[in-house]
């Protein structure tokens, strides 16, 4: 059980990393910061870790929530699309803002669930506001989010 209990932590620390550095890399990459890309590097770091942490856990105790073990791998291909995407020239900025808003939106909703569906006041047909509210809230931004990003030029090379 102290095995369990430590790669429970160690999920929930990366967790909160990711929505913690998630905003913060867009930000960066906003205001066109040097050093943003070395940000989205730790930011798939710490997705890569949730999502390992979280098949660990499905496979340790939850095996009924098998389904989120290729919802983590596909979060990670999120964060990696956005990472690789990172200023890129041409229509590489709505890969990036999708791959990394689609990954944040992910961890979001994860945590939205755990919270209020899974072990919280929700319940039925009500565990739908849990999983739906992030992307219903987020998806409009990251369209916002696109538009002031600057769009790099073949000329300029990645950022």
């Amino acid at each position: 059980m102290a095995g369990y209990t430590a790669v429970l932590g160690i999920h929930i620390v990366a967790g909160t990393a990711g929505l913690l550095l998630g905003p913060t890399v867009a930000w960066a990459d906003t205001r066109g910061r040097r050093g943003s890309r070395d940000l989205g590097g730790w930011y798939l770091g710490i997705v890569v870790a949730v999502a390992i942490t979280a098949t660990a856990l499905v496979i340790w105790k939850r095996t009924d929530l098998w389904w989120l073990v290729p919802v983590s791998a596909l979060t990670v291909a999120l964060a990696a699309l956005g990472r690789h995407a990172t200023g890129r020239p041409g229509g590489w900025t709505h890969a990036y803002v999708h791959g990394l808003g689609g990954s944040y939106i992910a961890l979001l909703t994860a945590t939205a669930v755990v919270a209020f569906a899974l072990h919280g006041p929700l319940y039925g047909p009500a565990e739908l506001i849990a999983w739906l509210t992030p992307t219903a809230l987020l998806a409009p931004l990251l369209e916002l989010w696109r538009q002031r990003l600057p769009v790099p030029s073949a000329a300029t090379g990645l950022r």
